[in-house]
């Protein structure tokens, strides 16, 4: 990872940290939790999506990986927040995932600071890590859909899908996904990852 996405990282932790949080969500996660302090379920962001389509964009922050084998809203934009490192693990040390450095940049191409935009991943915590890091680059309505493309983990021991991401979620709560692609939504890197 380059030294200079290091201070970015570092601020963006901070905020995460420091600045307040809405208390209307107080019972998220604290790694759920962002600085604008605007969350939504799965099936709020759908309806707030019906509602005005052509004012609210939905943007999925998980790898191009996730969001073509394991599905993805059919509106939603795909900027990734985070790459898989692959060499990483292949080597099986580190972390699997690196920031994606031209994040801000790329959604700044596709989106207003002033659209209203509800981030979505697998299940919240990327998308409430990068509505902080849209948040430090001006943008003022991002909502973080809390439960995610594939939900929580169901706690039940009882449950044939025990441990699994079966409980909520965009794909569990019987909203319209798919696995086909439309190349005005999906990302294409500027350049081949190395």
């Amino acid at each position: 990872m380059p030294r200079k996405l290091f201070p970015l990282i570092i601020v963006i932790l901070m905020l995460m940290v420091w600045l307040p949080v809405s208390p209307a969500k107080t019972s998220l996660p604290p790694q759920k939790q962002t600085v604008l302090g605007l969350y939504v379920t799965a099936k709020e962001a759908y309806q707030m999506w019906q509602a005005d389509q052509n004012k609210i964009k939905i943007l999925d922050v998980r790898t191009p990986e996730e969001y073509v084998f394991v599905g993805h809203p059919p509106m939603a934009h795909n900027i990734p927040f985070q790459l898989f490192n692959y060499q990483m693990a292949v080597q099986n040390k580190g972390p699997l995932m690196v920031p994606n450095p031209n994040f801000i940049q790329e959604v700044g191409q596709r989106f207003k600071t002033s659209d209203t935009i509800l981030v979505i991943c697998r299940s919240g915590n990327r998308s409430a890590a990068a509505v902080n890091a849209m948040a430090t680059a001006g943008f003022k309505i991002a909502y973080s859909i809390t439960e995610g493309f594939e939900g929580d983990r169901v706690k039940d021991p009882g449950s044939s899908f025990y441990g699994k991401r079966f409980k909520n979620g965009w794909k569990n709560s019987g909203l319209p996904w798919t696995d086909q692609l439309n190349p005005k939504l999906m990302w294409i890197p500027s350049k081949p990852q190395s």
